[in-house]
């Protein structure tokens, strides 16, 4: 350290300090110094079943104490029995608790001595207590008369107090005590006056000493009272204090004690007693009296407690006082002790002792436990002080101030040290400090040194004074710099010296980042039952990085590592999440961050939301004929303010149990005003609403009944209904329960004819409608309808309209005439029927047509009725979906919702030639490298005179491509077949025909076939459409001695998979005639079974398709049965009829030979009425009505199903 001190260059003072050592640092046991008592017993009781008793004395010094015993005085020789075990190095001992140790009882004093003086320990009483005992004795029977004065003395044996005395008896039961009989302090049982009822032969004393965990019981005493032959009324005489002690008597009480003041007194009547306070007052807080008033009693008595107190007995006979002197008394306590330390050579000494004490106490020094002998003493010495002047080194002793009076003793001790040593640092040398930004550092350097040290602190080799506020210098020689900062950091010295030498220490402070936390969501709202993550991002200094962590707290409670409340509340490092939020989980959560410098927080508000509490003590208030007041206390409303309160009702007669809603109250509102019905016993709740939703609705009111009334309102939407002609049914809406207002509610209904003036009919019912019969058919009627009930009738109703009962029609329509507008659709027109022959209300008309002949063939057709119906007032209709080239009738009639009017007389129509449908099949008979034979069949329907065929062909491709389409004309109608030359070897080619008429040509069957290559063998594919019902089907066209691969598919239905596939190959016609039997071949007749077993299946699930009904593509359908003329029409008159949605649909169902299967002309049947409603007839199974031509129209059948048809013109 010297050379340190020669190269530091230019120190630095920061602070000059004087430290005063005396009663600053304790003395390092690596100096020498004075024993000093540290550890010692005090008063302790042997106790008989503790298996030993310890002795304590401890001290510390320099060199190390040796320890002596005084006893009662006397010196005490720890060896001088084997029962003390002693220890080394200390003046504990140990007394094992075996045989008699009586004599080990006694008042101890412990003196720990070396070289340099003696120290003595206080007074350590050891009592020896025996074990408490009641002596044998025989106690003779009090024989008394009745009236007389009884004592039952106790005198329990010594023992360790607390002694606690009860009388009881031999069952243990408690001797009753009162104002007569009662125990003194001392155990006795007094009786002021005894009674016949006192005679019992055990009378028992019990003595409890719980520190010995003893209870000793007196033998037990017998007391016989004999009735007495006069009175011994009497007046009261003191039993306590006796009449020996005179009328007053002196008290002595410690301070801080308790004062018990005791007067009993016998007499007849019992005596009453009180007390009072001669001189000074009562004690501010009024003395506490036990004992049935015969004791008093002050607790931690004070000075102010002195005086005379005096007791009265008395009863009508007389009175006894006694007075009590209290004397209040303490033992020695201290006004000041003396103090010893370290003191230099050269220094002067005081030691100060006064003591305060009642009786004043008396005050001895001693030196190193022994008196001081003024004569020897070189100091000077008084009662109260000692003095010593220029202290040497052998000046260093133990000075004991020992106060004492009759309550006790109190001894203080002062060590003087006089030392004469080289400052001592007992800080380590090198210590590194760390602190983070913004906090104080502490630099130690703990100093001892007699002289004083002075003391300063200097920072690397600046030269530069520390001397702001913000460094500072402690008493005990540590720095302190406040508010660091990082250029804080560095190298710092402590220098210590005095008279004697010098002494210094380095100490090295970093400063590390201060730890900062952000806490996200920073307050955050969340509903009830939701989840909630908290996450605590923290920063610090690398540094501290293996003592940093983090810890939750909610509501300044550490929330446990592991999740809890079974994994709802989990805690992962920096992360809390809840889930299933509950209410008790909002508060304010804290995330801590620790490291080993410096503690940071930060926390986030929880609000939890959720529905309001119900609302709570529901009150009824200004209770009126239709209102009264609802009044309530808002729930708590869980962080979201109530928007509004729903009042509902409930009433127990119509509707009993069911809640219903009457009123919604804004805001926060407790209290609205409620408008009734009458006639209704009410009982109300409440429901809150806030943000998050609706409360659990509150208890129910008291019920509240409102009087009846007469009705506010009448019957509303009043009608008259179809019913049979010359009868009219009113009818309406009947009132709610709520709204009767009163019992017998009934309904009166007056009508009359409209425009004829007569009076009104009336009739009372009780249901909601009236039959009136015998009116003329279909006459306007007013009607009114007002509710009656015991306590009188509704408002004055309204009138309203109506109509008797409806008609058919009795006229048909005139002037019917049919317009052709092409080979499918007419027009229809005809003259509306007079108003008066309706008989109703007119519905619409209906046309019906049917089919006569054929005008191609000239043959007869079996009437099949058809009708469409045409929508309200109107004089014409489109009829669509004719045949072509076909003769007709047609009717038309009016109807009512009655039914239908008579038919107009028929008119005769016929279409005109349409184009034919498609021809029935196409076929590839033969192919060749470059021809191919086609074969067709006639069109199903020819729909004119057939003019001939036009056939088409193009390439086509693997990706679709196809080519330029070629036209060959077939004039003759009747060819069936064509054989196609000119085509290119191994060619995809796709065909088509087209059967035509003088209208033009309809739509084409096609199939596709592949040229042969150059040298092949002819091969090519033959279709043919097999009919459901026979069980074979002749091929005609095949060829002789040729392989062929026959297969049998469902076609348009489901995914054309194959029924049956098989290879056959064809005989020579010199073989035909051989197998002409093949029919009665087994594995054909098979064959054909399972082929005409699937057939039927397949039919009968079209069946049962058809009957459901179905919904077809018009596009679809036009695109099936092309029609020019049609189309042309369509597009001229129907233009804004349309069908986007193209598409088959499920119930669409096809024949095996591709040809749409309709009953009869019911799918190309559509209504152009314009917008109206139409209905027709098939079969007479189906009637439909259709919308107009913009829109699809729903078939009502009178037959037994129903379908949906779009259909084309």
């Amino acid at each position: 350290m010297e050379m340190l001190l020669s190269t530091k260059g230019i120190t630095i003072c920061l602070f000059f300090f004087v430290l005063s050592l005396a009663a600053a640092i304790e003395i390092p046991l690596s100096v020498s110094q004075l024993p000093t008592i540290t550890e010692q017993s005090h008063t302790q009781v042997a106790y008989p079943f503790d298996e030993d008793f310890t002795i304590k004395c401890e001290a510390r010094g320099n060199p190390q104490p040796t320890f002596n015993w005084t006893k009662d005085g006397k010196p005490f020789d720890l060896s001088s029995d084997p029962r003390i075990v002693t220890s080394n190095n200390s003046g504990t001992f140990v007394i094992q608790n075996r045989g008699i140790i009586n004599n080990f009882q006694g008042k101890y004093r412990c003196f720990a001595s070396n070289v340099l003086g003696t120290a003595m320990s206080e007074e350590i009483e050891l009592i020896v207590p025996s074990v408490p005992k009641f002596p044998k004795e025989k106690i003779e029977p009090l024989d008394v008369e009745h009236g007389d004065s009884v004592i039952l003395h106790c005198n329990p044996p010594k023992g360790i107090p607390p002694l606690h005395i009860y009388w009881m008896n031999i069952d243990l039961q408690h001797i009753p005590q009162d104002e007569r009989v009662s125990m003194s302090l001392k155990g006795d049982l007094y009786f002021a006056n005894v009674e016949e009822s006192d005679s019992r032969s055990d009378y028992c004393c019990f003595a409890a000493f719980p520190r010995l965990r003893t209870i000793v019981q007196k033998m037990p005493m017998t007391l016989k009272v004999s009735r007495s032959n006069f009175i011994k009324e009497r007046k009261p005489k003191l039993l306590i204090p006796p009449e020996s002690a005179g009328s007053s008597s002196s008290v002595t009480v410690i301070k801080g004690g308790v004062l018990l003041l005791e007067c009993i007194a016998e007499g007849l009547p019992t005596p009453h007693l009180s007390w009072v306070k001669v001189t000074g007052n009562m004690p501010k807080d009024e003395p506490e009296t036990e004992n049935f008033g015969k004791t008093l009693k002050i607790e931690q008595v004070t000075a102010a407690d002195e005086g005379t107190y005096q007791c009265t007995a008395s009863n009508p006979m007389g009175r006894a006082r006694h007075e009590f002197h209290v004397h209040v008394e303490e033992p020695p306590q201290w006004l000041k002790k003396p103090e010893g330390g370290v003191y230099s050579v050269g220094t002067n000494l005081v030691l100060l002792c006064e003591a305060i004490g009642n009786p004043e106490p008396s005050i001895q020094w001693k030196l190193n436990g022994m008196p001081i002998d003024g004569r020897t003493f070189r100091g000077r010495i008084s009662t109260r002080e000692i003095s010593l002047t220029n202290l040497q080194l052998q000046d260093s002793a133990v000075f004991q101030c020992e106060a004492t009076n009759k309550h006790g003793t109190i001894l203080a001790s002062a060590n003087v040290n006089v030392l004469n040593i080289a400052p001592l640092i007992l800080t380590p040398d090198g210590e590194n400090y760390a602190t983070v930004v913004g906090y104080s550092a502490f630099l130690h350097c703990d100093i001892f040194a007699s002289p004083a040290a002075d003391v300063r602190w200097t920072k690397d080799d600046s030269i530069e004074p520390l001397s702001t506020f913000r460094y500072e210098l402690n008493k005990n020689g540590t720095l302190e710099i406040r508010d660091t900062r990082k250029e804080d950091s560095g190298s710092y010295a402590c220098w210590a010296a005095n008279s004697v030498g010098k002494r210094a220490i380095t100490a090295n402070l970093d400063i590390r980042d201060a730890t900062k936390v952000v806490v996200t969501p920073k307050n955050p709202r969340v509903l009830k039952s939701h989840s909630i993550l908290l996450k605590c991002q923290a920063e610090y200094d690398p540094h501290l990085k293996h003592s940093f962590k983090l810890s939750w707290r909610k509501d300044g409670d550490e929330l446990p590592v592991n999740s809890t409340e079974g994994g709802r509340i989990i805690l992962d490092r920096d992360t809390l999440f809840i889930s299933s939020v509950l209410l008790e989980d909002q508060g304010v959560y804290r995330c801590v961050a620790r490291t080993a410098l410096d503690t940071a927080e930060a926390e986030a508000q929880l609000i939890v939301l959720d529905v309001p509490d119900p609302p709570e003590d529901l009150q009824l208030s200004e209770n009126q004929n239709r209102s009264v007041r609802l009044s309530w206390k808002a729930g708590a409303s869980h962080n979201s303010p109530v928007n509004e309160s729903i009042i509902e009702f409930e009433e127990n007669h119509w509707e009993p149990e069911m809640w219903q809603e009457l009123t919604r109250v804004p805001g926060n509102d407790t209290t609205a005003l409620l408008s009734l019905s009458p006639y209704v016993n009410y009982q109300f709740r409440v429901v809150s609403v806030n943000a998050v939703g609706r409360s659990q609705p509150s208890k129910p009111s008291l019920r509240y009944a409102t009087p009846p009334a007469a009705p506010d309102k009448n019957p509303e939407n009043i009608r008259v209904e179809a019913s049979e002609p010359n009868e009219m049914v009113m009818k309406w809406e009947p009132l709610k329960p709520m709204e009767r207002n009163g019992p017998g509610l009934e309904y009166k209904v007056s009508w009359r004819q409209r425009g004829v003036e007569t009076d009104w009919n009336e009739e009372l019912v009780k249901k909601h409608s009236l039959s009136v019969r015998n009116v003329p058919t279909f006459v306007p009627y007013e009607i009114k309808v007002q509710a009656v009930n015991n306590l009188g009738s509704g408002p004055e109703p309204n009138i309203t309209i109506g109509y008797s009962g409806e008609d058919v029609p009795d006229a048909a329509p005139l002037g019917v005439s049919v317009e052709v507008v092409n080979s499918t659709l007419v027009k229809v027109f005809w003259f509306g029927i007079p108003r008066d022959r309706v008989r109703g209300h007119l519905r619409g008309y209906k046309v019906s047509w049917w089919k006569t002949r054929s005008v191609l063939d000239g043959k007869r057709h079996h009437p099949e009725k058809h009708f469409l119906t045409f929508v309200g007032d109107r004089n014409y209709g489109m009829i669509p979906g004719l045949e072509p080239f076909s003769e007709f009738r047609l009717t038309v009639s009016a109807f009512t919702s009655r039914g239908d009017g008579p038919e107009s007389s028929p008119v005769v129509f016929e279409t005109p030639e349409g184009v034919p449908e498609q021809p029935r099949f196409l076929r590839i008979l033969n192919f060749d490298k470059d021809s191919v034979t086609l074969s067709w069949g006639l069109p199903k329907k020819a729909n004119g005179h057939l003019t001939g065929y036009i056939l088409q062909y193009q390439i086509i491709n693997e990706t679709h491509e196809v080519g330029a389409v070629s036209n060959v004309s077939v004039a003759n109608r009747s060819a069936l077949s064509w054989h196609l030359a000119g085509l290119s070897p191994s060619t995809k080619y796709k065909f088509y025909i087209k059967a035509c008429t003088a209208k033009g040509c309809g739509k084409a069957a096609t199939e596709e076939g592949l040229t042969l290559a150059q040298g092949s063998k002819g091969s090519g594919r033959i279709s043919d459409a097999v009919k459901p019902t026979p069980k074979f089907q002749p091929s005609e066209a095949l060829e002789p001695g040729t392989e062929y691969t026959i297969r049998l598919v469902t076609k348009n239905w489901v995914d054309n998979n194959s029924i049956f596939e098989d290879v056959i190959e064809t005989r020579g016609r010199a073989y035909a005639g051989i197998y002409e039997g093949i029919s009665t071949q087994g594995w054909f007749i098979g064959l054909m079974c399972a082929i005409a077993l699937l057939t039927l299946l397949l039919l009968t699930i079209c069946f049962v398709r058809r009957n459901k009904g179905g919904k077809y593509s018009v596009k679809e359908k036009e695109d099936l049965h092309p029609d020019p003329e049609a189309q042309s029409i369509k597009d001229e008159i129907f233009g804004e009829y349309s069908d986007s949605d193209e598409k088959p649909l499920k119930g669409s169902l096809q024949s095996l030979n591709g040809d749409i299967k309709a009953t009869g002309s019911a799918d190309s049947l559509v209504d152009y009425g314009e917008g109206e409603h139409g209905m027709f007839n098939e079969d007479g199974s189906f009637i439909g009505a259709y919308s107009g031509s913009k829109e699809k129209g729903s078939v009502e059948s009178t037959g037994s199903s129903t379908a949906t048809f779009p259909l084309h013109a």
